[in-house]
């Protein structure tokens, strides 16, 4: 586990149009959706993610990891894994950790469709779905190690 005093730490909703971006801190134990990236090319990935790294210094990266509802591997958890590869390669100082993400899609949905029905959501709410998925990976990862 990265150390705590690390500074920011941020995390990825891995989409193939639409990346997720979320930054927290583990002394508020809380995070918060950043403009998501379109996923249009490696060069553009690479670019934008190399300038998020750079902005907020994360000490850590959670990457959400889509499992199957009993657990098990999926295409997409492959491919997610082949990412944090690469980003191991991008950021070669920085941790990267992968988080089961199941519930987070799910709970990011539920609260904007929460928004929705307050009559709160915008289009930009929707387009940042991804994002607000992202910060409940994160959330939910710095819970589990005991940074809530």
């Amino acid at each position: 586990m990265p150390d705590c005093r690390a500074g920011n730490w941020l995390a990825i909703d891995y989409g193939t149009r639409t990346i997720g971006v979320a930054v927290g801190h583990p002394l508020t134990g809380s995070a918060r959706p950043l403009p998501p990236i379109r996923n249009t090319s490696k060069a553009h990935l690479h670019e934008s993610l190399d300038t998020l790294i750079k902005q907020w210094q994360p000490g850590a990266i959670v990457v959400g990891l889509p499992l199957d509802r009993g657990g098990a591997e999926t295409d997409m958890s492959r491919r997610i894994r082949r990412f944090a590869n690469w980003l191991t390669m991008l950021a070669p100082d920085t941790h990267i950790c992968l988080h089961d993400e199941r519930l987070s899609s799910e709970h990011a949905a539920s609260e904007f469709a929460g928004r929705r029905q307050a009559g709160r959501a915008r289009k930009r709410d929707a387009a940042r779905l991804d994002s607000m998925a992202a910060a409940k990976i994160l959330e939910s990862w710095m819970s589990e190690q005991g940074n809530d």
